[in-house]
């Protein structure tokens, strides 16, 4: 049986890198998480850290080379650099193919139910993918991992890669010097990942955004932290405002 846990309420969120390892804060879910990542480094995928060690406070994992956190916006800025993503993200969807989590498996975000479940990392933006140059050769933070259809994180992923966003975020938030065409970025990530049916890709942005709202939001009035502060600085009205925006605006996305 499944389950899906309150977080912890500490606000100690800091991570260590030390040479070839990193150290984490350990989570009720990080067993379900290190099992995950070792079935995936069993089929080859050395794009995911390996578990190496686990106690009541702290994961350990490998450090993968490369660059990540802010200079992803950069590194996905030519259309090469998104397709590597797309590629990434659907090769390490299709090695989750046929996994069992262990029993009592524990998940931070909700599962999803519905047709082609794969195991979804469920943030995978540009900062969580580790760069070479413009090339996507990892994936990291899989505290959100959960079943979901394919379209949960190909949803998630093309709002922050499009950007599904407005002109001045675009700009000023995501650093390209001109106002990307959207439409034609999305159609690239599409065909890169590869096999998708055709869907509403404004509504499924829009409605995975909301979906992260109502999450966001069940932490943060359970006094998690920092969903706690994002709600009171109003960060999550933010939110919202940007999925009408992508609803408003859905000729700009294909």
């Amino acid at each position: 049986m499944t389950s899906t846990p309150d977080p912890p309420r500490s606000t100690d969120r800091i991570v260590e890198v030390d040479g070839d390892v990193v150290r984490r804060p350990a989570h009720a879910w990080t067993p379900t998480v290190h099992a995950y990542l070792r079935h995936l480094r069993s089929k080859g995928l050395d794009c995911v850290p390996e578990p190496l060690d686990l106690t009541a406070v702290t994961e350990t994992v490998s450090h993968l080379p490369g660059a990540s956190g802010r200079d992803g916006w950069f590194a996905q800025h030519p259309v090469e650099g998104l397709r590597s993503a797309a590629r990434l993200l659907r090769r390490i969807h299709d090695a989750s193919l046929g996994w069992e989590p262990p029993a009592g498996a524990v998940w931070a975000a909700q599962p999803v139910p519905g047709d082609d479940l794969v195991m979804c990392h469920g943030d995978p933006g540009p900062w969580n993918v580790v760069w070479d140059g413009h090339e996507a050769v990892g994936l990291i933070d899989w505290d959100f991992l959960h079943p979901a259809p394919r379209l949960d994180d190909v949803a998630y992923a093309l709002r922050w890669f499009a950007p599904a966003r407005s002109d001045e975020l675009a700009l000023e938030w995501h650093h390209f010097p001109v106002v990307p065409d959207r439409a034609s970025r999305i159609r690239a990530f599409l065909e890169a990942y590869g096999d998708l049916p055709a869907f509403d890709q404004a509504e499924a942005i829009a409605a995975r955004m909301e979906a992260t709202i109502a999450h966001g939001t069940a932490l943060a009035e359970a006094g998690i932290e920092p969903q706690r502060t994002w709600l009171a600085e109003g960060h999550f009205a933010e939110e919202a405002a940007e999925a009408r925006w992508v609803r408003d605006h859905r000729d700009l996305l294909g």
